[in-house]
């Protein structure tokens, strides 16, 4: 049987192999995925991948299946609540951050129609095909994350700061990170 080359940040746990080979890269349109990603990649921050996606059911659960409408209706009990939910991130900044962000993307989905419409603007609507070689090359951030955590920061987004914004370019597919030696990389630039 044929071994895959994979990214080399795609370690031999399951859930890393899934997430790999399933979802990082593949662009999203979906409005609601793209909302879950969002809050991920923001309680992410300061932690490994791999310990949100352990979480990210429990995420789902504790956050009524990351309906953002339902999100920004969360009120100081519900926080509280969420405080002391051992499957997610207990970090009130975040809680916070994760609330007032979905405030911020309803505003969002109004202004634009939706925030597909808004977030992909940032790559002029396609995705972003790179061709690195190795994993080193790969930026923490660029030009396209600098100005959309500029422009999410002035629309009221917290934990948006360029690093976990070019994270999440790259987690919903508006760039394709991934190396030119792994096999996702040629599938994904179709």
């Amino acid at each position: 049987m044929k071994t895959l080359n994979r990214c080399g940040w795609s370690t031999s746990d399951p859930l890393y192999l899934n997430y790999h080979d399933k979802e990082w890269g593949v662009p999203i349109h979906d409005d609601r995925k793209l909302f879950e990603m969002l809050i991920l990649e923001g309680a992410q921050a300061g932690l490994s991948w791999i310990t949100i996606l352990k979480k990210r059911n429990n995420y789902r659960e504790a956050f009524d299946n990351l309906d953002a409408a339902r999100v920004a209706r969360y009120d100081a009990r519900k926080k509280k609540q969420l405080l002391r939910d051992e499957g997610i991130i207990r970090n009130r900044l975040k809680i916070e951050a994760a609330v007032g962000n979905a405030k911020a993307f309803l505003s969002v989905q109004k202004e634009f129609g939706s925030f597909d419409a808004y977030i992909w603007q940032f790559v002029g609507g396609k995705p972003k095909l790179n061709r690195w070689k190795t994993l080193k090359e790969i930026p923490p951030k660029t030009p396209e994350s600098d100005a959309m955590s500029k422009d999410l920061k002035k629309r009221g987004f917290r934990f948006v700061g360029s690093t976990i914004c070019y994270a999440f370019m790259q987690a919903v597919g508006m760039v394709n990170d991934h190396v030119v030696t792994c096999y996702r990389h040629k599938e994904l630039s179709r």
